[in-house]
């Protein structure tokens, strides 16, 4: 059984940090590229950042880029999102996938991120 648990999420002020964590089980992590997406009520879900399965690369929304970064621990099975400068705009519930090379793809629950003073 494929569970994704995102950990993390709270509220924190503007300007404020918070980091993300994704736990992974029962699928071989280190084969799946992971992702961070978010989602705000009424709007679709957007790719927030992406790191490949070695982790030598990530990739971005231009909204983060600069204040958001992307890591991964194979040996713990776990993917992080580290938020810095956080945005009001930046609220969301944030969601952990793991998209495998024939794009099988795995979903957590979330975790909600509310910026705001």
């Amino acid at each position: 059984q494929v569970q994704l648990v995102e950990s993390g999420g709270g509220l924190v002020q503007p300007g404020g940090s918070l980091r993300l964590s994704c736990a992974g089980s029962g699928i071989t992590f280190r084969f799946y590229t992971m992702n961070w997406y978010r989602q705000v009520p009424g709007k679709e879900r957007e790719l927030v950042a992406g790191i490949t399965r070695t982790g030598t690369s990530g990739n971005y929304a231009d909204s983060v880029k600069g204040r958001f970064s992307i890591s991964r621990d194979n040996a713990d099975n776990t993917v992080y999102l580290q938020m810095n400068s956080l945005k009001p705009e930046d609220t969301a519930v944030y969601y952990c996938n793991a998209r495998s090379p024939s794009s099988v793809s795995y979903w957590g629950k979330g975790t909600l991120v509310t910026v705001s003073s």
